[in-house]
């Protein structure tokens, strides 16, 4: 096996890792405020819209590390630094 061949076997084991692992995290913290903000909302009904309003903006951030993951992996599948370096050296 050449050195092209094991570099993008490496991005895409590499980029559907991240993907897999790197959503795991913010499903589950996600899962957990939303558990929480219900529980807030059950016992002070009054302050819902406070509750919520702080609920989107934190799952928000959340969801952005889902997104570092993605950009991560577009990046490793699409504009992987080795591939340049490799061609360059002869591919072998």
């Amino acid at each position: 096996m050449d050195n092209i061949t094991v570099i993008a076997m490496v991005s895409i084991i590499t980029a559907g890792a991240t993907i897999a692992l790197g959503t795991m995290g913010p499903a589950i913290g996600e899962a957990l405020a939303i558990m929480k903000a219900l529980e807030a909302v059950a016992q002070q009904p009054d302050e819902a819209d406070t509750i919520s309003r702080n609920l989107f903006v934190g799952l928000a951030m959340i969801e952005s590390l889902a997104i570092y993951c993605l950009v991560i992996s577009i990046i490793l599948i699409f504009t992987n630094p080795f591939w340049n370096f490799i061609i360059a050296h002869g591919g072998k």
